[in-house]
């Protein structure tokens, strides 16, 4: 099925240069795209709860999916529908299968279960889910052919940002926390301990990662990926036990976590972040100045190439992101451009090069 899902791929990029110069549609307050309204095609999408505007998956999801509306040349509508609880997921999954969409993309982990079911019941409705896969076990059973699986090996890029916070920390002590324990989180986590470790190999120093313990597989888990007063109060310990640089992994919680290293920084302690899954200085601009860089996962781009490809008729299989096709990255270092020293960015352009030829295998117990 990753073979099919290749190949579709591949068309999907030529309509993307077709549509080159399409405008980006904007949404409404009812969750409407643009289009025209005699589109024959509608790809809809079902948010989890963080919101549309949760400065993470949501977000950077219907921005794929506008993406695809606008690079269709007029022939697409998109519109989303928010899950205020889990208890929605089903309800509005529902409500797009009784509109005929063309494609229902399901938003996260959490949706994994949901998704699976209404795919089961529905074998004719095209399906893809962002950030899960039958290996991760977010979904199981036998493989749907009609889900489009959307994954991102983060423990690659996330391994060069645990070198990078190595060799930024001052103190000795870096921080990472997840919001819950999935192997969507615990896989960027994992990477950031691994590469804390290489950087300790490879300079003979003994930075120490809080927070979270490969070999262990334990850490500290706000238990949710919403509260900003989870995300403080977790900020404000890591930096009272002596971290200087925290990566959250934790959607719109790391928010909190922003505010905790803002106030930090502005009585003299000199804090800094991470942010994940998208560019913090896009998603959470006001506070782009504590980000040295964010672990990125390609959401948009993925989400966008499946609609596309949904619209052609193509669906199932597997994409992964990766450093090397871009699905997986370290986002620019932007205010901290002039503060990574040169030498540093110049190790991290080896160790991406020596992470995609296979020369270097970042560690994690969390499946892709």
């Amino acid at each position: 099925m990753r073979q099919a899902f290749r190949v579709a791929a591949a068309l999907a990029a030529v309509a993307l240069l077709a549509a080159g110069c399409a405008k980006p549609s904007s949404s409404s307050s009812t969750g409407s795209g643009s289009g025209t309204t005699t589109a024959k095609f509608t790809g809809c999408m079902v948010t989890d709860t963080g919101g549309i505007n949760d400065k993470s998956f949501n977000q950077s999801s219907w921005a794929g999916m506008q993406a695809a509306a606008a690079a269709s040349g007029g022939k697409m509508t998109v519109k989303y529908l928010p899950s205020t609880s889990t208890s929605d997921y089903a309800k509005n999954i529902s409500t797009f299968e009784s509109q005929k969409c063309g494609v229902i993309v399901t938003v996260g982990f959490a949706m994994g279960a949901a998704t699976e079911a209404a795919a089961k019941a529905s074998p004719n409705q095209k399906f893809a889910i962002v950030d899960c896969s039958y290996k991760s076990f977010c979904i199981s059973g036998p493989h749907e052919p009609n889900i489009t699986q959307l994954t991102y090996n983060t423990v690659q890029d996330a391994f060069l940002g645990g070198y990078l916070a190595a060799g930024m920390t001052k103190t000795g002590k870096v921080a990472t926390y997840g919001g819950q324990k999935f192997g969507t989180v615990t896989i960027y986590e994992d990477g950031f301990w691994d590469g804390v470790q290489y950087y300790n190999k490879q300079h003979h120093t003994h930075v120490q990662v809080l927070g979270w313990s490969y070999p262990s597989q334990n850490g500290t888990f706000a238990g949710n990926f919403t509260s900003t007063t989870d995300g403080l109060n977790i900020g404000n310990t890591f930096i009272t036990d002596g971290a200087d640089i925290i990566f959250p992994v934790a959607g719109g919680v790391g928010l909190g976590t922003a505010k905790a290293v803002q106030t930090a920084d502005a009585s003299g302690k000199h804090i800094a972040m991470f942010w994940v899954d998208t560019d913090g200085c896009i998603s959470a601009a006001p506070y782009c100045k504590y980000f040295i860089t964010s672990v990125e996962k390609g959401i948009t781009t993925s989400v966008k190439t499946a609609v596309l490809n949904a619209q052609m008729g193509h669906g199932g299989g597997t994409y992964v992101g990766t450093l090397a096709n871009g699905g997986a990255v370290l986002a620019p270092f932007h205010d901290w451009a002039s503060k990574v020293p040169a030498s540093l960015q110049t190790e991290l352009n080896t160790l991406k090069q020596q992470i995609i030829s296979g020369k270097i295998i970042p560690a994690t117990k969390s499946p892709v």
